[in-house]
């Protein structure tokens, strides 16, 4: 194994024949650098992506800062490098290495892969092979560090099964200290590295897919899933914090210009309205909330630590938060002076008001105001529980371009259940009208930006049942509004429908993926997220290889009798209550937003043997119990 000295003399003969080679060399102010040879377990935390778009995401901020507050850990980081750089490493035999040791990552304890997409897949394949790892979890040995992953897109394991030794599902600021903890005392005693995957399941929230295998019927669909070892749990049940910790305050600052140049605080975690599309909804609840003073201590903090001049108040759902407008008066107050801007990137249509329009203002970024009706008629707003009238959306336009915002961005949703060609030309009409208020009100100034993205079924929602559609649908909708929306105001941007359709087989798969997975990418598929890189003509090739039909997993509705490939994980959402919506959206039938009535999902009784286990956790379901209202249907 190569040293970090012999690393360290290598990139300076390749770093300046690359792109951007601060990517790639660390030292950014906040990075954390502790002595190797004095901390017992060494941690490399990966996100399988570029450094600009890797080193803002939170999650991984979260771990770094929470592991290297151990005196016995050390946290350092590892991104994808960009083709010119991999080149160069491997012409010159250079194993991927962290960025602030220039260890390789094969010297680690532990790989932590942070995984919040599936198009990231064929990256971390790739990351393992850069650092000299056995790409095969059965393959690796004593020798080879502890691989894990976490993250959205691992409440569906089974496609990554093959690679990756542990997942965890669910919550990662408890569990990752839990798995530290396990390591270090399997490392102790001696014990072979099966011994450690044992030891590994009994922790709340790790499924360990070697403990476990499928079998399939004829058809192809999954027949069961069986335990191999009597101790691994069954169903793995996802890891929630009872309280959330005081945000992290020491942000890495970049060395190259990144995607988001900001402080980023989670005010709150969770969502309760129960979108039907919507696996981030599904996953993360319940609903817990930060306090407004520890929002502002942390913010106050960051900004001292990092002088950026960007405040991101995160959650999915920020003006749902219950003290939004005092929390943005509180900030606005705090800073006022300092020319700081205040974004929410996450609005909702029914839930924020002219009031906090009018706290936003004086931080307005110059990018526009964001709304996300999903889809443009009330029918199809039914099918997809979003309950907003276009009356609703018509009057917060207004609102927006009457306080000085030029710039309208919509977010809708082609491909929904029992969606027609009425409601994708009503797309069109929506966004005509919006731009046609801005221009009375603002003038020829006034723009509307329209993404519109295709919908993927997704595991653990009401409507991972239902079939994607196929390319010629996709590109005809396209079409119609591409052809209806020619307008220079007016922008439309699009997901390419082989995109969508990578990113439904790889969100709904089984075990069988994995091989899809290792083909593709040993013909050469990596960076699938970015639309100039992926090449849909590999994935094609590898699924003719495996000998699976890609339509087996992207076309083909599902009975609700199947047994699913991730149903062995639960993410405290009630088979029965998924059912229920599910059945409620063929009726048009709308469900009750969480915080006017219980609906039942199962999060609760969850929720509840969590707080047995765990005395301290002060949550309490926001608006229920203390109000005596009733459960809603029949979820549970």
């Amino acid at each position: 194994m190569q040293t970090s000295s012999h690393i360290k003399a290598e990139l300076e003969k390749i770093l300046l024949s690359v792109q951007k080679p601060g990517r790639y060399v660390g030292g950014e102010l906040n990075q954390i650098v502790k002595d190797w040879n004095s901390v017992q377990t060494h941690v490399a935390l990966i996100f399988p992506d570029l450094y600009d778009i890797g080193l803002p995401n939170l999650g991984l901020a979260i771990l770094y800062d929470i592991l290297n507050q151990r005196e016995d850990v050390l946290a350092e980081r590892a991104y994808s490098p960009w083709q010119d750089m991999e080149a160069a490493l491997r012409n010159r035999h250079i194993p991927l290495y962290s960025l602030e040791s220039k260890q390789p990552l094969a010297a680690f304890d532990i790989l932590g892969f942070t995984l919040p997409y599936e198009t990231l897949y064929t990256n971390v394949l790739n990351i393992l092979d850069l650092a000299e790892i056995p790409i095969f979890a059965s393959e690796r040995t004593l020798d080879h560090p502890l691989v894990i992953a976490g993250g959205n897109a691992t409440y569906n394991p089974e496609p990554m099964h093959a690679f990756i030794d542990a997942f965890v599902i669910g919550e990662g600021e408890e569990v990752i200290q839990d798995i530290v903890d396990a390591h270090q005392a399997w490392k102790a005693s001696g014990e072979s590295r099966a011994a450690l995957m044992i030891d590994l399941s009994q922790i709340s929230g790790v499924y360990v897919p070697s403990l476990y295998e499928e079998s399939y019927h004829p058809d192809g669909t999954l027949a069961g899933f069986e335990k191999r070892d009597d101790r691994a749990p069954l169903p793995v049940t996802k890891r929630i914090l009872g309280q959330l910790p005081p945000p992290t305050t020491r942000f890495l600052v970049p060395s190259v210009e990144v995607v988001h140049n900001r402080v980023a605080v989670e005010i709150m975690r969770g969502c309760t309205r129960g979108c039907r599309f919507c696996h981030a909804g599904m996953i993360t609840r319940p609903v817990r909330e930060r306090p407004v003073s520890q929002i502002l201590e942390a913010l106050d903090e960051a900004i001292k630590n990092t002088g950026y001049e960007e405040i991101a108040l995160l959650s999915l759902s920020s003006s749902d938060y219950t003290n939004i407008n005092d929390l943005v008066e509180a900030v606005s107050q705090r800073f006022d002076g300092r020319h700081l801007t205040i974004t929410l990137p996450s609005l909702r249509i029914e839930s924020f008001s002219a009031e906090l329009m009018d706290r936003l203002k004086s931080s307005r970024p110059s990018g526009g105001f964001t709304l996300a009706p999903e889809a443009a008629t009330e029918r199809m707003r039914h099918i997809i529980n979003k309950p907003v009238s276009t009356d609703q959306l018509m009057e917060s336009v207004r609102a927006i371009y009457s306080r000085g915002w030029l710039t309208v961005k919509l977010y809708f949703m082609i491909g929904h259940p029992s969606e027609t060609v009425e409601d994708v030309r009503a797309i069109a009409d929506v966004c005509k009208a919006v731009l046609a208020e801005g221009r009375r009100i603002a003038g020829g100034r006034a723009k509307v930006n329209a993404g519109v993205s295709t919908f993927v079924p997704k595991p653990h929602t009401p409507f991972q049942w239902v079939s994607c559609d196929t390319v010629d649908q996709i590109r005809a909708k396209q079409e119609l509004l591409k052809n209806e929306l020619r307008h220079p105001n007016i922008k439309l941007t699009w997901t390419e429908p082989e995109d969508t359709l990578m990113e439904a087989w790889l969100s709904r798969g089984d075990r069988r993926l994995s091989e899809v997975i290792y083909r593709a990418w040993k013909k050469g598929a990596k960076f699938d997220a970015w639309g100039d890189q992926f090449r849909y003509p590999l994935w094609q090739e590898a699924f003719s290889e495996a000998q699976l039909d890609p339509a087996f997993y992207s076309h083909r509705p599902r009975d609700l009798a199947e047994h699913l490939p991730w149903e062995h994980i639960y993410a405290g959402v009630r088979r029965s209550y998924l059912v229920e919506q599910y059945r409620w959206s063929l009726e048009g039938r709308l469900r009750a937003d969480c915080r006017d009535a219980c609906v039942a999902c199962g999060i609760l009784p969850h929720f509840a043997t969590l707080r047995r286990e765990n005395p301290g956790i002060a949550w309490k379901c926001p608006e229920v119990s203390s109000r005596g209202k009733r459960p809603v249907g029949s979820g549970g």
